[in-house]
Order: C-alpha cells, then structure tokens, then sequence
C-alpha cells in the first residue's frame, strides 16, 4: 500500500489528470502494517525477539557479521565510531558531497572530520585525495557509498592497512550493493546502514551496526542500552539507542523484498539512461549537440543498487532542468547542494580544502525518480522529459 500524489492540468476546456512522478516513495505493504500489528498486540515491543531476529537475518546480507540494530543511521555511525574507541584528538577522513550525518557522527565523538574529495564518476571517495589527508592524528576513513554505488574498497582498504587505520562504511544507501563479489558492509571494521522510510528498504526508522568483531559488537551493544547487557548491570555509561520491535518487525519484511526491490532499481536505471541517450546523446550519455547530460556509470566489479538514480547536468543548467520537470509533474531533487564543508558547522574545517570534484558535484548533480513504485509509462515520461530540455524544445 502507497500513497499516490497527483497533480491536475487545466487546459481549455478540460480538466485532465496527470499523474505526480515523486523523487522517492516509501514502499509499505500489507505484509508491514500486519508484522507492526502482530508486535503491537504481543506486548513486547522494545528490544524483543523481532530485533534479535531482524540482526539474525539482517547478518546474510553483510557476510555473516555481527549486527546491532539500533534507531536510526545517525546512531549507528556513532556507535561504530565509540565501538572503536575514536574520539578527542583523532582523526577520521570524510567526503564532503554526502549527507551531514556522516561528519555528524564524527564530531559528536569528540573527533574531528577531515574532509576528502570524490571520484567525478562513483560520487565515493577518491583514494588519492584520501591518501593526500592522511596525517598524524589519522584514526579511521570511513567511505560513504553514496546513491547506491560501492566506493573503491580495496585502494581504500590498502590506505587503512598501510596507515594502519580503521574503516568505517557508511552504507546508508546502499544495501545490497556489492563489489566484486563482496557486499558492501563486509570491508570494514564496522559498517552502518540507515532504515530510514526513502532507502532502499526501510523500518520506518532505524540503523543497523555491523562488524565481524565479536568484542566491538558486543560494546556496541552496551553503548545503545545504557551500557547494560542485563537490568541495572550498568558496565560502561551508554545512551538510549535501541530499535523498537515494531521497527524491527517491519524491516524484517522489507529485507525479504529487498532483492527484488534492487532488482527493480537496476531496470528502471537502464531504462532511463537507455531513453535519455537517444536522440543525439552518446552511449556515455554525453550529448554532442548541445548541454552535456551525463548518465551515471558503474564502476568495474561493482553492483550499483541505484538508491539514486544521478544524472550531470552541466553548463549551469541543472537548475532549469529540475524546474522544467516540475512543470512535467516530475519530481527531482538534489543531493547535496552544500556540501558538507561549505556547511556553517564544518566551515572552519573546510577551509582551504581543495575539493574540486565535489565543488562541481554540487553544482550540477539531479537525481531523478528511479523507486520501485515506477511504471514503464513513468519512465517513459521522465526520460522524454530530460531528452526534451536536452534538445532545446524547453
């Protein structure tokens, strides 16, 4: 069960309908709203049997790790962060095109973020500009999967093992993705994902912790219950962090269509970029006439699980190009105008930061709609969209 938005057209004489394309749209079925029926009416609704079973399950898709579910992505960064010990006086390498949390978390522990550039292709860190950062101080890098894409692991698992550094994957948005084989959430020496309701699967709210570290997961634990494992046993201070069981039960039924879910991503992504490169645009979805619209890529080896579906835009256009499918119906959205080092918490860390690649990011990046919920009709209608303001008839 969704929710459909829709949006009326007044043309002469007529009112038509058009359907509303939303950028994202939470999928909750019937199969949801019962499992949070089914908890509410138990009794046992915090910290029960459905969060353990969702860790159990949540372990499959990460390699078998311990997992840690805690009540939102924000959270589980923090823990991975204090379940390594980072804090005061350390240092943890970050991108700056992301999502605040990722530096959030960081400075929360009492560390500071040191910001890295992108690689213009994946959107994830760039090795080089990591290597380039790396100092004294240096405690973690902790690479952001960002829109769905794996970031390049193993030139940043050799950083962390010649630095002798830990890694810490923000895989918020991208659950499922893979990278030759190895699913992202099984590089590090921990991994956080966010259940919130616009990712790829989703608990209404909520995170996950993961680590192949019995000991690390076992604090992580502690930290989310008030540094207990059994009543009133405080062993170390801790915060409130747990996930309720009506979340947990909810994300267990979104992890059995997580799969498909995926799946359907990835078609719809190769539909779009199949309709936008028609019509004067080349396969590497560079238009030769006009603007430049640059379709994502894929990077060898790694399975893209498209929790975005990011085009370039470049030439100063994006904006009129995210206008002009307004006035479609179709909805867009930028992730992220500002990045996070231009942001008034971290600009003292920022300055002077040489990020040229998330600079230009910033500036011309559009994800379109690509959720599950799509139909063939909308995909259509996006791609005929962007091939019309491409083409010069907007």
């Amino acid at each position: 069960m969704t929710t459909q938005h829709t949006e009326t057209t007044q043309h002469t004489g007529t009112l038509a309908a058009a359907p509303f394309i939303p950028p994202a749209r939470p999928e909750i079925g019937e199969e949801e709203i019962e499992a949070a029926v089914r908890v509410l009416r138990s009794g046992m609704v915090v910290q029960g049997p459905e969060v353990a079973a969702f860790e159990d399950e949540f372990s499959a898709l990460v390699g078998g790790r311990h997992c840690v579910a805690v009540n939102s992505g924000t959270s589980a960064l923090l823990l991975a962060l204090a379940g390594l010990g980072i804090g005061a006086g350390d240092e943890v390498i970050v991108p700056s095109f992301t999502f605040a949390a990722t530096a959030n978390a960081v400075q929360l522990t009492g560390a500071t973020p040191v910001f890295a550039d992108i690689d213009p292709e994946t959107f994830c860190l760039d090795p080089a500009s990591v290597c380039a950062v790396i100092g004294p101080r240096t405690a973690a890098i902790m690479p952001v999967h960002l829109y769905g894409h794996p970031a390049d692991m193993h030139a940043l698992g050799d950083l962390a093992a010649r630095y002798n550094l830990a890694t810490i994957e923000d895989a918020a948005q991208a659950h499922g993705a893979t990278l030759d084989g190895t699913p992202v959430g099984a590089f590090g020496e921990t991994a956080c994902f966010s259940f919130y309701p616009t990712k790829n699967m989703h608990s209404l709210e909520g995170g996950m912790v993961v680590t192949p570290d019995a000991a690390i997961a076992r604090t992580i634990r502690l930290l989310r219950n008030q540094g207990m494992e059994r009543r009133y046993a405080n062993e170390i201070v801790g915060y409130n962090l747990r996930l309720t069981d009506v979340a947990a039960a909810i994300g267990r039924e979104q992890l059995k269509k997580l799969p498909a879910w995926n799946e359907r991503r990835r078609a719809h992504a190769a539909k779009l970029t199949a309709g936008i490169i028609t019509a004067g645009i080349n396969t590497a979805g560079i238009n030769t006439a006009s603007t430049t619209v640059r379709t994502p890529s894929t990077a060898d080896g790694a399975v893209h699980v498209f929790h975005q579906y990011t085009v370039r835009i470049a030439g100063g256009r994006r904006d009129a190009l995210q206008e002009f499918l307004t006035a479609q119906g179709i909805g867009s959205a930028v992730y992220y105008p500002t990045p996070v080092h231009r942001l008034p918490p971290f600009a003292s860390l920022g300055d002077g930061a040489a990020l040229p690649e998330t600079n230009a990011a910033a500036t011309e990046v559009l994800s379109l709609p690509v959720h599950p919920s799509l139909s063939d009709a909308d995909l259509d209608r996006i791609a005929a969209a962007v091939r019309s303001f491409e083409l010069g008839d907007a």
